[in-house]
């Protein structure tokens, strides 16, 4: 029979079913009775099939419901062993395994114990990771040119910002509008972290020197898009240095530890992004009267100190006046001294003249003596330089005549007759003495 009704059995008085007919029987029955339910229960036995498909099962103390997620199904909360959820879906039954599932369609966190429970696994996992140390944390820049804010666009989080800003120390500020909560908020939070590092200085839209992640107070379910990986890993991974403030002073989520500051709200984010610009100018006023004041006293000890000194030294008019006299004295003194020594000096040098003519062969010629010389000119001092036939040049006082050596001994003079002394005469009348 094609219309799967079941055949009646006349010995029994029952309808007959097959194995097939039975099971799409129950399946029609439980799919209509049960269309659309909210069920509430632990993950147990997840596991991700290679087709994408999710399957576990939901439990509580006494009983066990299979559940399925088709692969495409978008889930507010990822599944995982231990946690406490309310699916919502449809009953249905699945023949080969005669057992009855819940396809699963929609999936939240059942109550706030369940949300902490899943909060702390996951700030324990990641903090394994190091995506929380503190040698990750980069330091604020002390007044940046621009800032990036990533809010909502609408509500009083981004005018609490800019009016922050507009009071402390005006700067440029650019806005990535965002989902806060609800479906899909965690994937745009944290594309736009991802989209302000990826932008580049000096291109058609600024980046930004400093990040603010910022959203008003709200219930742990409201602020959960902040601690989902994907928005932790992104602040984590931000090389721009980046602000939490999602909340109020007491609410902590898990962007919390991957940010480099936590601001206990976005108006204090704002506080902490930049200086008071009044206290500012005040602190350089302040400084440049200190730096005047130092200047002044630092000068003012050395013009004393100079002064100090300048009384112990001697008046320099009066050490040049006596240098000045000091000069003149030795200008005197050396021109004595050395008119002295040109005097002492002439008189030596007329007595060496007076010496050296005195003891000038050409006296000696004066006084009859003759000078010889040799063929060559030199001096011939002794006969033994002399041979027959030699010429020779004989120096007298009054000229030199030319001679030639013969070898002959010259006679010698004759000497002259001695003159004897005639007695005087006496004159007439004179006595003797004796």
């Amino acid at each position: 029979m094609t219309d799967n009704s079941p055949e009646f059995s006349p010995e029994r008085g029952l309808a007959e079913f097959s194995v097939s007919e039975l099971s799409l029987a129950l399946k029609r029955t439980v799919e209509a009775a049960f269309g659309q339910v909210r069920v509430r229960g632990e993950i147990s036995g997840f596991k991700r099939a290679a087709s994408g498909h999710l399957y576990f099962a939901l439990k509580d103390e006494k009983a066990v419901l299979d559940a399925v997620c088709w692969r495409g199904t978008a889930l507010a909360t990822a599944p995982a062993d231990g946690l406490e959820v309310i699916c919502t879906g449809r009953i249905t039954t699945y023949p080969g395994r005669s057992r009855y599932q819940i396809i699963v369609e929609e999936m939240e966190l059942a109550g706030e114990g369940a949300l902490l429970k899943l909060l702390e696994e996951r700030r324990k996992k990641l903090a394994e990771e190091g995506l929380f140390d503190t040698d990750r944390k980069q330091p604020l820049p002390y007044l940046p040119e621009r800032i990036g804010v990533i809010t909502s666009p609408t509500g009083a989080v981004i005018r609490d910002i800019l009016h922050r800003l507009n009071d402390r120390f005006p700067r440029s500020v650019l806005l990535w509008p965002v989902l806060v909560q609800g479906e899909g908020a965690a994937k745009e939070i944290a594309a736009a972290i991802t989209g302000f590092n990826r932008l580049k200085k000096g291109g058609p839209i600024p980046r930004p020197d400093l990040l603010i992640v910022a959203r008003g107070g709200g219930s742990l379910e409201d602020l959960w898009a902040f601690n989902e990986e994907i928005v932790v890993r992104a602040a984590a991974a931000s090389k721009i240095p980046l602000i939490s403030a999602v909340g109020h002073e007491t609410d902590t989520t898990l962007i919390d530890f991957a940010a480099d500051v936590r601001a206990p709200t976005p108006t204090a984010a704002a506080e902490m992004a930049v200086p008071v610009r009044a206290e500012l100018l005040e602190d350089l006023l302040d400084q440049a009267r200190r730096l005047v004041g130092t200047m002044e006293r630092y000068l003012e000890t050395h013009r004393t100190h100079l002064k100090a000194l300048a009384r112990g030294l001697i008046d320099p008019k009066s050490l040049l006046e006596m240098a000045a006299q000091r000069l003149d004295d030795w200008t005197d003194r050396m021109r004595n001294a050395m008119t002295q020594t040109l005097t002492t000096q002439a008189t030596h040098l007329q007595g060496l003249d007076r010496l050296m003519e005195s003891l000038s062969y050409a006296r000696v010629l004066e006084r009859g003596f003759t000078l010889v010389r040799g063929p060559e000119g030199e001096p011939v001092t002794t006969a033994r330089k002399t041979k027959p036939g030699m010429a020779v040049g004989i120096r007298f006082q009054d000229g030199e005549v030319g001679a030639v050596i013969d070898g002959a001994k010259a006679k010698p003079a004759a000497k002259p007759a001695k003159n004897r002394a005639k007695p005087p005469r006496r004159k007439a009348g004179q006595g003797e003495l004796f």
